[in-house]
């Protein structure tokens, strides 16, 4: 069972992924140029409706384990390609720093998803026995 503040943190984690899940789709078109493999705009959509079910999955507690492991990889996929490329290409100092927070929020986001993740199986052991 959740301690309250875990419970608080599950539900802050939760709503900021459904918030970046509506981002992708109020601004598909703006993303879809740092999309690094054909198809941009359906990449970003489909990466909004992940996002949103990945959101919904740790608001209501249902599959956490599963989706945060996911959506763990999802973020350093991101991270990775996306975002440190525009790190090491940035043609000046702002331009860089903006790169380089987007590389360290999705880093960050990932562990807290893998560590949510890692919390959720230790609960599915503990119910098991």
């Amino acid at each position: 069972m959740d301690t309250m503040i875990a419970k608080i943190g599950r539900i802050l984690y939760g709503i900021t992924i459904l918030v970046f899940s509506f981002f992708h789709f109020m601004g598909a078109n703006d993303m879809a140029g740092m999309v690094p493999i054909p198809g941009g705009v359906f990449w970003v959509y489909l990466t909004g409706v992940a996002l949103l079910g990945a959101a919904i999955s740790i608001l209501i507690q249902n599959r956490v384990m599963l989706v945060s492991m996911l959506l763990g990889v999802m973020l350093v996929i991101f991270a990775l390609s996306i975002h440190l490329p525009g790190v090491i290409g940035a043609e000046n100092d702002m331009s860089m720093q903006i790169s380089m927070g987007n590389l360290l929020k999705d880093l960050a986001m990932a562990g807290a998803a893998f560590f949510i993740s890692g919390v959720y199986s230790e609960k599915e052991d503990d119910t098991d026995s």
